[in-house]
């Protein structure tokens, strides 16, 4: 692929607690030392930003550059999902787990233009949602259901504190009530079994949460999705789980079962799924991954 001679850069205004317009113009000063003709676009809201990207898709361009975090890629992913527009990321958000898997510099905006112009189109799986209510939504990283769901919800009900105050004082009210979910799962059309669940993420890559290796063995070129299953009633043996996570040495734990398929249904009542960190609706759902469906700029 030769270097993108123009490009689209979507910047989330608040994106890292307000430091994504910094990066995107430092970014794109270093694109334009590159040669690269920028146009730069930042929605109001969601809905706004995904408009402005689909028009710039019509418009033509050699690649979307994204500067924020997994949110604001979740959008992209939304409008590049098998079409042959490769997306460049300028990490500037809390988590950046898209950046992490596929070695984006995530304190240097300048080096991360600097592989949009340099590096190479890597194509790569997604993971797909089709959920009982019509949803069909596109995911990057990890889709989870269960205690970290339900700690996001209870977050997003909160209006104080802010910052990652105030999903830590969620966690501790969950850990509070903490129990084992019903759950109900077919693996790759397999017989439908029920268990019983702390927590469930299907991973496409390796980490969500800014680094907490959830599914370690994860290949976004597979054509497959990880299944990280954790049953514990244990607030003890929880928190105790939960700094092995971001080594991913979890999946040695007696409360740990893996698995590995190309489609998964899932269903917990209740309970809502999260994908790239965002809502996308409530279980039962179908999960797959689908191969090659994104270009992904990335070092060479």
């Amino acid at each position: 692929m030769s270097p993108p001679a123009r490009v689209t850069v979507l910047t989330n205004p608040t994106s890292g607690h307000g430091n994504a317009p910094h990066a995107a113009e430092r970014a794109i000063t270093q694109l334009h030392h590159r040669g690269v003709d920028v146009v730069a676009i930042a929605g109001r809201d969601s809905s706004h930003a995904r408009q402005l990207v689909e028009g710039a898709l019509e418009r033509g361009m050699d690649a979307l550059v994204v500067v924020g975090g997994d949110g604001i890629i979740s959008l992209a992913l939304q409008v590049l999902a098998q079409t042959d527009i490769p997306l460049g990321l300028v990490p500037a958000g809390t988590g950046n787990d898209h950046a992490r898997e596929f070695g984006i510099p995530t304190r240097d905006p300048e080096a991360a233009a600097d592989v949009i112009v340099d590096g190479v189109a890597d194509t790569v799986d997604l993971g797909r949602i089709k959920g009982a209510d019509g949803t069909d939504r596109w995911f990057g990283t990890v889709m989870a259901a269960g205690f970290d769901s339900l700690v996001t919800d209870r977050t997003n009900r909160m209006r104080w504190p802010h910052g990652r105050m105030r999903y830590n004082l969620a966690m501790v009210a969950e850990l509070s009530k903490l129990r084992l979910l019903p759950f109900r799962l077919s693996f790759d059309g397999d017989a439908e079994f029920d268990t019983e669940l702390t927590l469930a993420a299907f991973g496409n890559t390796k980490s969500y949460g800014g680094g907490m290796k959830i599914c370690p063995d994860a290949d976004p070129r597979d054509g497959l999705l990880d299944a990280t299953m954790v049953a514990s009633a244990s607030r003890t043996r929880l928190i105790r789980l939960f700094p092995t996570v971001f080594k991913g040495t979890h999946v040695n734990l007696d409360e740990v079962r893996t698995a590995r398929a190309r489609t998964i249904t899932v269903d917990s009542p209740g309970i809502n799924a999260y994908a790239d960190g965002e809502y996308v609706c409530p279980l039962p759902v179908e999960v797959s991954a689908v191969p090659g469906a994104l270009k992904i700029l990335r070092p060479s």
